[in-house]
């Protein structure tokens, strides 16, 4: 395998895109954002032919060209989606790469105050201007969304927020059972906040800023209390409402339920018909999964099975949380067979 990039079967059109939805983001994050449309082998030699349509997003910290950096000795996704459709192994499918990125390093695929309408942006102008350039078979029955971790979550919610427009899911280790995988982190934050700034995340920020990113140890768990509660706990002026105290870890029961309402495990009850609709669940996750995003796919599962959806691809595999790309072309296949 040669340490650099192939000659591709199938081909990916690079976009920009100017957004109405994310023009004056509370953020102030660019509203003109890249697209890749990849479409398969073969898709130029049938003029008349349609495909169903995958959407790919990305987990916290993401930004679209980073799908094109690689692990030594391995294929990046791009590369692995190319060779899934070129062998003939998957029902061939237009995927759909989507960019949500913010400066506080993701949106959660969410509509908010503290972040922007990325939603909206997904569902209401992504969705329809694929279907009008590209010959999607243009039917929530033969369309899917899959992603890892923040992208995980996304994929989740999505199609249980908008059934209308997503028929199928696929879940890598996504953000889940928020008391397992966000909860023990707050801890960790209220320490290096009153050690190190003076309780503020405003200091923080000042502070993250101003080096290199990630440069200390802190960083991470301090970024996704912050992105998390701008997500799911911001008030309609763009304030960002932390569910803990800053200076005890307590959690601040109002705001608490907030998030807990965003969590995919809580959420299926409410969607359960629109969970039921779904033509294809993937879920996945690695048993070593350091935000302990495993026992989350479990609990999805379970949620799922108790509301009568039991037709679902679940797995855990002998992994961390990072670098599973070798996993997404199970999904994708898993999709493509499912929506085709």
């Amino acid at each position: 395998m040669l340490p650099w990039s192939v000659d591709l079967k199938g081909r990916f059109d690079e976009h920009s895109f100017e957004s109405d939805a994310l023009k004056g983001n509370p953020l102030g994050d660019p509203h003109t954002r890249p697209l890749w449309v990849y479409v398969p082998p073969g898709y130029d030699d049938e003029p008349d032919r349609r495909y169903p349509s995958i959407y790919v997003i990305m987990g916290l910290t993401g930004q679209l060209d980073m799908w094109r950096n690689r692990s030594p000795f391995r294929k990046n996704f791009p590369e692995l989606a190319d060779e899934l459709f070129a062998s003939g192994e998957s029902p061939p499918s237009i995927l759909v790469w989507v960019d949500c990125w913010t400066s506080l390093a993701g949106s959660q695929y969410l509509d908010s105050p503290g972040t922007g309408k990325y939603h909206t942006y997904l569902c209401e102008e992504i969705v329809p201007w694929v279907d009008e350039r590209y010959r999607t078979m243009a039917d929530r029955d033969h369309r899917g969304i899959t992603g890892k971790s923040s992208g995980g979550y996304g994929a989740m919610v999505t199609p249980m927020l908008r059934p209308d427009l997503f028929g199928g899911l696929a879940t890598h280790a996504g953000d889940a059972l928020f008391e397992v995988c966000y909860q023990p982190e707050f801890r960790k934050s209220v320490r290096v906040l009153r050690d190190e700034y003076e309780g503020s995340f405003d200091k923080f920020w000042q502070d993250f800023r101003s080096r290199p990113a990630f440069a200390k140890e802190s960083d991470g768990h301090l970024l996704n209390d912050w992105c998390m509660a701008a997500c799911y706990s911001a008030d309609e002026d763009g304030t960002v409402r932390l569910p803990y105290d800053a200076a005890t870890g307590e959690l601040i029961p109002e705001v608490w339920d907030r998030w807990l309402a965003w969590d995919p495990v809580r959420m299926v009850p409410k969607y359960a018909d629109a969970l039921r609709s779904m033509r294809a669940i993937y879920i996945d996750a690695g048993k070593k999964d350091e935000w302990f995003l495993d026992l989350g796919a479990e609990a999805f599962r379970r949620a799922l099975a108790d509301v009568g959806v039991n037709d679902v691809f679940f797995e855990l595999f002998d992994a961390t949380h990072m670098q599973i790309e070798y996993r997404y072309p199970i999904a994708v296949k898993y999709l493509a067979e499912r929506l085709g």
